[in-house]
């Protein structure tokens, strides 16, 4: 079980260095996050901590943005110093990871000139620089393992990302770059990677709640009405990207 089905009063949810990786409105990940927890009548205490602060050790979710290349470098240089992050996920905390984000919380990643950097090997992935920038929508089948429909976000990247024997692919592209090799994302136990943008969540609440089910269990369901809402977006969103 999730380190909030354990006990704790209130679901903490860890926005880790906003002042470095915050891009194309990411945040909005931790908002949906509160917004369906809280809807559910599940209390929610969001953490923002910035790169010159300690990444606590006993979150429940924690999320990671987008980014330049060099505050990548920089952010995964300190979160290997600060390890508060790679020790969360060691106990079993869901990490959600977003491009830049994404491509650290694995092996290694290309620099701002290309050069390998070393990430936190929290996820079994390798990522670089590749010849084709991935600009646009994308549409993506998921593993049918998770359970969640078909996604839609925005990407902006250069990277390519192999995926070792130690993780999945999150899903399989339709429309839009993802890894570089027809998979999107990769997930491993309760850690997520993608490179949708979107914000990702916010375009897919079914995979806001996944993340949120690994930290608390079986989720109720939503009011009707609420969810129609929902529901009327993502179809506009999806409808609005041809596949292939």
């Amino acid at each position: 079980m999730g380190a909030h089905a354990r006990g704790p009063s209130n679901l903490r949810l860890v926005w880790v260095y906003p002042d470095l990786l915050s891009t194309y409105g990411d945040r909005g990940n931790l908002l949906v996050l509160e917004r369906r927890a809280r809807l559910r009548g599940i209390g929610v205490e969001a953490i923002q901590v910035n790169a010159d602060q300690p990444v606590p050790r006993h979150g429940d979710i924690y999320l990671l943005g987008g980014g330049e290349d060099l505050p990548q470098v920089l952010a995964a240089r300190r979160l290997r110093t600060d390890a508060g992050l790679a020790a969360a996920a060691a106990q079993g905390s869901v990490v959600f990871a977003v491009c830049a984000g994404y491509q650290l919380i694995g092996a290694e990643f290309g620099g701002d000139k290309g050069q390998p950097v070393a990430g936190l090997e929290i996820l079994d992935i390798r990522s670089g620089r590749g010849e084709r920038r991935g600009v646009g929508e994308i549409l993506a089948d998921v593993d049918p393992e998770l359970g969640v429909p078909r996604l839609s976000g925005f990407e902006n990247h250069q990277g390519v990302t192999r995926i070792g024997p130690g993780a999945r692919p999150l899903a399989r592209v339709l429309t839009g770059v993802g890894n570089g090799d027809g998979t999107e994302g990769a997930y491993a136990g309760r850690v997520l990677g993608t490179y949708l943008h979107g914000p990702a969540l916010v375009r897919n609440p079914a995979l806001a709640d996944l993340l949120l089910s690994w930290a608390v269990g079986t989720l109720p369901p939503l009011d009707g009405e609420y969810e129609a809402w929902t529901a009327r977006f993502r179809e506009q969103r999806l409808a609005a990207v041809p596949v292939g």
